[in-house]
């Protein structure tokens, strides 16, 4: 029948030896499918352990370790060059009052103090993009050789011109390009540990004031203003030679920041968030006030700044940044109208010993909370440049501030404390509301 119909027995039987051909060949085809499925699940795996293994040693590296702490210790010799001559011209100006430079008024001379910390703090505004760029190499060594060079040309200037030129101008603006690289690549290092790590680093300051006074001090009459002013500059080269290799030397935390990527020298959104209007604000009543009185017992407050500081560092991790801030900043303005009725010696030292170790952390507690207020690490050069470029602002008019408020009320001081005080007072008032703003929009709990 079938072959009535056309169809053999043979045709039969390669129809289905096709069709099972043809399945055999779908079941390779399946097969095969599910084992390249197979090796890219696979390969995902490891491509996600390889990522979250980078991510673990990039956490690792930016979490503190020997490394980390290196750059610690590099930041802490930058910072003593680039706050210590200006924490110590009190002694430069005494000498310049009185033997040097009699012809010239205090009020002119205070000036050169204020311009090179006004440079140093405002210059921030200029090399914070800067630093966001990656460029802090190249603004570590420009810093140090502007101010190694200014040194050394102070010691062979005979005029108030030439001192405001060097010591004041061209002091400042080689110190602000070594300020941000300071504070920023060792914020960088840390997570846990910043503030600790930011407290060990600027404490640099006050130790570079006490020993550049005590050089200047001892050093100027058995040398001279020449020589002693070379020693000075030599102290300051030695002190980079050895930073930078600590600070630069096989440095692998600078994030995602790219040389040549734009960014803004002024951020004016910044304005449009409140704590950091707030931010900026304290820092600059903060800024206003340690400028003022930082000629008053200078050995005495600069060493007990140093308790202050790695105290706040230590215990920075148990109640926060923001909170040590208000406390410091209350404490400072309480001293400063207590002041007010001192009237026997131990009592000045004791003050200003108590004043110290509250002030002190003033310098190194506004970096180390600025990332609650800045959470977005590629602005954080700019935007912390413009409030220390705002609070520089302060720092040049509290001196001179200072000085037209003395003798109100027939009392020399009463002046400067009571408007010192009263500044920081309000400061941690203020601190206080963006302390508020802060924990109810979520950045931590109320230790922050």
């Amino acid at each position: 029948m079938l072959e009535a119909n056309g169809v053999s027995n043979n045709d039969f039987v390669d129809s289905s030896g096709s069709l099972t051909d043809k399945e055999e060949r779908a079941g390779k085809h399946i097969e095969m499918a599910a084992e390249i499925e197979d090796r890219s699940e696979i390969t995902k795996d490891i491509e996600k352990t390889m990522l979250e293994d980078d991510s673990d040693a990039k956490s690792d590296t930016q979490d503190g370790g020997t490394r980390a702490w290196l750059q610690v210790l590099g930041s802490f010799l930058v910072f003593s060059n680039i706050w210590g001559p200006a924490l110590a011209y009190g002694a430069f100006e005494s000498f310049y009052e009185i033997t040097y430079l009699p012809s010239t008024s205090a009020s002119a001379l205070s000036w050169v103090g204020t311009t090179a910390n006004f440079l140093l703090i405002f210059g921030g505004i200029l090399t914070g993009p800067l630093f966001d760029m990656g460029f802090f190499r190249t603004m570590l060594l420009i810093g140090a050789l502007i101010e190694t060079l200014a040194v050394f040309l102070l010691s062979l200037c005979t005029k108030y011109w030439q001192v405001l030129l060097t010591q004041g101008i061209m002091l400042g603006i080689g110190c602000c390009f070594l300020y941000m690289p300071g504070l920023a690549l060792v914020g960088l290092s840390f997570k846990k540990h910043r503030a600790a790590a930011l407290a060990c680093a600027t404490s640099g300051a006050p130790i570079g004031a006490i020993v550049f006074t005590l050089v200047f001090q001892q050093l100027i009459t058995p040398l001279g203003f020449v020589n002693t002013v070379r020693v000075v500059g030599y102290i300051i080269l030695g002190f980079y030679l050895i930073s930078f290799p600590l600070l630069l030397w096989g440095v692998q935390n600078i994030g995602d920041m790219s040389v040549g990527a734009p960014r803004k020298l002024f951020d004016a959104k910044a304005f449009l968030g409140l704590p950091f209007v707030l931010y900026t604000l304290c820092s600059a009543l903060s800024l206003g006030m340690s400028s003022s009185a930082a000629n008053l017992g200078i050995i005495v407050t600069q060493a007990t700044s140093i308790v202050g500081r790695l105290l706040t560092g230590y215990v920075a991790g148990k109640i926060g940044n923001i909170t040590q801030w208000i406390i410091c900043a209350k404490g400072s303005g309480i001293l400063c109208i207590g002041w007010i009725g001192v009237q026997q010696t131990w009592a000045y030292y004791f003050i200003f010993a108590l004043f110290g170790i509250f002030s002190g952390p003033l310098l190194s507690l506004p970096p180390s909370a600025f990332p609650l207020v800045c959470p977005d690490p590629k602005f954080i050069g700019t935007r912390l440049g413009m409030a220390s470029a705002i609070g520089a602002c302060a720092s040049l008019v509290g001196s001179p501030t200072a000085g037209a408020l003395e003798g109100l009320g027939g009392n020399t001081f009463l002046g400067p404390q009571t408007s010192c005080g009263l500044c920081m007072i309000i400061g941690g008032c203020t601190l206080i509301i963006l302390w508020g703003i802060l924990v109810r929009r979520g950045a931590g709990n109320k230790f922050i």
